[in-house]
């Protein structure tokens, strides 16, 4: 206040002010609030511990709620029958009757007032709790557990700048990376496989960088559920819920990309709230803050892993509802509202993607050594790799028969045309050679080309391979030709098999393929790497490809390679890769490097196909989804004496699903009711709306991060259902509030105090308790497995399909 006047203090910390402080009213503002106040209000409520609250609404509207001063639990969301409201610089008195059909303000009442000293206790408590949770005993195992042999392995070729290929964006690799190097990891460990112990190596610095990001993953969904609900118990609950849960406990305490994408999952789901809260303070700093922080969280979930897209279209659903309310309010000019669409498509999409791409800059600019992951890609990218064969090499720029070459599919992502002494077994007869494609560089990829006559020599003048030759292809290593018949491929049974077949190089006329060079016409010569080239059968007329299935494990696993009918399928496109012709003029290799573009477009195809032809290894425990909400199976950790197991709290998991069923249940009698009945719970028409709206946007959230699952036809684990779940915890969170508020309600005053308590109480002991007793699947267990009856862990086997 501007002038001098005598402020009772007491009073004055009576009153809570959501967008103005008490030192901005004038004194005349504050002196006839004190006198309204101490004319209408001071002996109006009899009972014992009573106190009154008081809120200043954006729209200058002062209005009264009910609370224990003992507790600050609210046992009433009516509207105080009387509202100070501020009229043209005075504040007068308004009637019920004259407010009754006024809409109660925004964020009218939450089930527990804003306190600002137990707003910032609850979310401390839980922060500290999660953090000591998630470090201690953070260095057991002392041995590589589960996919820490992946995520370990690449972080130590990151740090040793050697290339390698995942099926994942790199951001979460390489935060672990630094992580490692800012801890002492020096990169030499080989993270072989799961249970070879660390020993010397320093690997608790990154383990500690993924538990500390675990650990934030608690109070960010407490601000989360905060900005839905304004409700404290409700911010407090979720993250409860999620600290109990010991799923993502055992995530966060290894080497895993799961916390790093969690946290930036959740940091973009709480910045677009942020944002969209801020409407009425468009263009401003805060503004501007908040939307830039969702693009650059958005962008760092999508570079770690391909499910940050899920959190991606959660924020463009929000972006695009939050732009059509805009677009209907008239008092807005159309105007403001292109500055409000050019906003967020420059932080929403731009900078987005932006930053994107700029960490796969990044990423290439680290690993510039070759490494086992080239084969994966083309020749022209592997050229630009330090130690590649390719790298500053001079080849021939064109191709001629008894040239020594290695073909590769003209696709990104293509492997080398490949075969080996193994044959096809009986069941695919005839047991000829097997050929099939392999994305690794190897002796066994190399051809020789040569005439169709079988004893034509080679002129020491090269005859240039040219569009439309006839030739055979011989294999270098084992001296069989390239052959097709008419006998059904072994997986792909439209097609012809492709075999090698034949005795040092002699077959028979099924080994003669005809040179087609896609996109040229008359004589066009062959060229390394630029030309697309479709090897024609000569008498079946199908053409060679190979696809992205796998043969089993007669064929190692390898690509399938047919003759397909259908000589226009994109799939029947190869390039030669390497060229050894010493008769031939040699072109440096640099004139077919790629630009960046190039090679972060060849990466993702690369990433996508990989991903969607991952297969399980032996032995590894695979989920569909339907298993994952039901907690019906977990994932082994660590399989030695000291055994870690991936399993939710079933408590939690359980309790979900049943709060989900109850929530339809309360969502649907409530419609209905006040559909017969507009007047049905009036008074509390705010607080419902909010609390269902809320509930319906976590839902839309946990939808978009696990139905998807349900359309991939690659290897699934437990552990990709916790982005969905933290949306289903802090569903949970705001549901349980809002039944324990409701029940309160009914009861006398004397008796809400007691119940609300009571309630509370319960709800968390049972999480304490049911996270101690399944504690030991994150933290370690010893001793005989659950299945024996002297097994400490006997009693929690409470399904045949949990391996504890």
């Amino acid at each position: 206040m501007n002038e001098d006047i005598n402020v009772d203090t007491d009073l004055c910390n009576r009153f809570r002010y959501q967008n103005r402080q008490l030192d901005n009213l004038t004194a005349n503002e504050y002196l006839a609030f004190k006198k309204n106040y101490e004319e209408n209000f001071k002996e109006q409520h009899p009972v014992d511990g009573a106190e009154d609250g008081y809120k200043l609404t954006t729209d200058g509207e002062i209005y009264e709620h009910k609370k224990y001063a003992q507790n600050d639990v609210t046992t009433s969301n009516e509207i105080s029958s009387e509202y100070f409201a501020k009229e043209n610089g005075n504040v007068t008195n308004k009637t019920k009757k004259e407010i009754s059909s006024q809409k109660p303000p925004e964020n009218e009442i939450s089930p527990l007032p804003y306190n600002r000293r137990l707003f910032i206790s609850c979310l401390s408590l839980l922060t500290l709790i999660s953090l000591l949770s998630r470090l201690y005993k953070i260095e057991e195992p002392p041995h590589v557990c589960w996919d820490e042999t992946h995520f370990g392995k690449m972080a130590s070729w990151y740090i040793q700048r050697t290339f390698f290929f995942d099926v994942h964006p790199p951001l979460g690799k390489m935060l672990i990376a630094f992580s490692g190097l800012l801890t002492g990891y020096d990169g030499n460990f080989p993270f072989a496989k799961p249970g070879d112990e660390y020993e010397d190596t320093q690997y608790v610095g990154m383990r500690i960088f993924c538990a500390l990001l675990g650990t934030a993953i608690i109070p960010i969904s407490f601000l989360i559920v905060w900005e839905l609900t304004k409700s404290i118990i409700a911010s407090f609950l979720a993250g409860l819920i999620i600290l109990a849960d010991t799923g993502i406990l055992t995530l966060s305490r290894h080497i895993l990309l799961d916390p790093i994408l969690l946290f930036f999952i959740m940091m973009s789901t709480y910045s677009i709230l942020k944002f969209v809260s801020l409407r009425q303070k468009s263009f401003t700093l805060q503004w501007w803050f908040w939307l830039s922080t969702t693009g650059i969280f958005l962008a760092f979930s999508i570079g770690v892993k391909f499910v940050g897209l899920f959190v991606i279209l959660l924020a463009g659903y929000t972006t695009a509802k939050d732009l059509w309310d805009i677009l209907g309010d008239t008092s807005i000019p159309l105007v403001l509202f292109i500055r409000h669409f050019i906003a967020r498509s420059l932080c929403l999409i731009i900078l987005p993607i932006f930053i994107y791409m700029l960490i796969f800059c990044v990423h290439f600019k680290i690993l510039h050594k070759s490494g086992n992951g080239d084969g994966f890609y083309s020749s022209a990218f592997q050229s630009q790799l330090i130690g590649n064969k390719l790298y500053n090499v001079s080849m021939p720029e064109n191709v001629a028969y008894g040239s020594i070459i290695s073909l590769k599919q003209k696709r990104a992502g293509g492997a080398y045309l490949h075969s080996h002494h193994h044959l096809y077994p009986e069941e695919h007869p005839p047991r000829q050679q097997q050929v099939t494609t392999y994305s690794h560089k190897d002796e066994n990829n190399l051809w020789k080309i040569k005439y169709p006559e079988r004893e034509a020599p080679f002129s020491t003048s090269p005859q240039i391979l040219k569009n439309g030759d006839l030739i055979r292809l011989e294999h270098v290593i084992t001296r069989r030709n390239l052959h097709s018949h008419q006998e059904v491929a072994p997986i792909t049974q439209r097609h012809y098999q492709v075999t090698g077949y034949g005795q040092d190089g002699v077959g028979d006329g099924n080994d003669m393929w005809i040179v087609e060079i896609v996109g040229v016409s008359d004589r066009n010569s062959v060229q390394t790497v630029r030309s697309k080239v479709r090897l024609i059968h000569y008498y079946m007329r199908c053409a060679l490809q190979s696809h992205d299935k796998r043969l089993p494990k007669w064929g190692w696993e390898q690509l399938e390679v047919t003759c397909n009918p259908n000589i226009k399928d994109p799939k029947t496109l190869w390039s030669v890769e390497e060229v050894w012709d010493s008769r031939l003029p040699n072109v440096s290799f640099e004139v077919y490097s790629p630009n960046f573009l190039e090679k972060f477009i060849e990466s993702h195809v690369v990433m996508t196909q990989g991903n969607s032809g991952l297969k399980p290894s032996e032995g590894e425990l695979t989920s569909r989804p339907w298993q994952w909400p039901i907690d019906y199976k977990g994932q082994t950790f660590s399989g030695k004496d000291h055994r870690i197991y991936l399993l939710g709290n079933p408590v939690v998991f359980w309790g979900n699903i049943a709060v989900f069923v109850l929530f339809l249940i309360i969502y649907i009698v409530y419609v209905i009711r006040h559909q017969r009945d507009p007047t049905y719970q009036e008074k509390l028409i705010s607080f419902n709306q909010r609390t269902f709206n809320s509930c319906w946007w976590l839902i839309l959230g946990w939808a978009l991060h696990y139905f998807p699952f349900w359309g991939m036809s690659r290897v699934l684990y437990f552990h990709h259902y916790f982005p969905a779940f933290l949306f289903n915890a802090m569903f949970t969170a705001i549901i349980l509030d809002y039944l324990i508020t409701h029940i309160t309600l009914s009861f006398p005053e004397h008796l809400a105090t007691t119940f609300y308590h009571w309630s509370l109480g319960l709800v968390i002991s049972c999480l304490g308790f049911s996270f101690y007793l399944f504690a030991p699947l994150a933290y370690g267990m010893s001793g005989p497995e659950a299945a024996d009856e002297s097994s400490k862990m006997h009693k929690l086997k409470w399904l045949n399909s949990w391996e504890i």
